[in-house]
């Protein structure tokens, strides 16, 4: 018999998510990760990405963050994120926008110096992208 556990996804704005899933899908900062009920316990902050949960259904619910922290326990995970966007409000125009005003700021094409923040917008604006590329393959 399949085991479920509570996954809760909250941002200062919304609570975006909260129900029982199957599987938890996140990137931390030490890398990507696979939640399933029994997890250990563990609190990692996380990379702008995607999050993907798997519902008792198996329907998907994808979103997008920009950062924020996981915690796990055995029968419920929360997501702390500091920003969070439902896959379908992602405007592909401005993801793909940023990424290239970022690259141009990190190649010195562009007048700004604060490469660190560049990077970050970098990185964001391609998890962004991704996040549209797995949806569009899942539709």
């Amino acid at each position: 018999m399949p085991h479920y556990f509570d996954v809760n996804i909250v941002s200062p704005e919304e609570s975006l998510f909260s129900g029982k899933a199957q599987k938890l899908f996140v990137s931390g900062v030490m890398g990507d990760l696979e939640i399933l009920y029994g997890h250990t316990p563990l609190l990692t902050k996380l990379k702008p990405g995607v999050v993907w949960v798997v519902t008792e259904t198996g329907a998907e619910e994808v979103l997008y963050i920009s950062g924020g922290v996981l915690e796990v326990q055995p029968t419920v995970s929360t997501i702390l994120a500091d920003v969070a966007i439902r896959a379908d409000d992602v405007d592909e125009a401005q993801a793909k926008a940023a990424k290239k005003r970022a690259e141009e700021v990190l190649q010195g094409r562009n007048g700004e110096i604060d490469y660190a923040k560049a990077q970050y917008e970098l990185h964001e604006a391609v998890a962004k992208l991704r996040l549209l590329q797995k949806i569009k393959k899942l539709r």
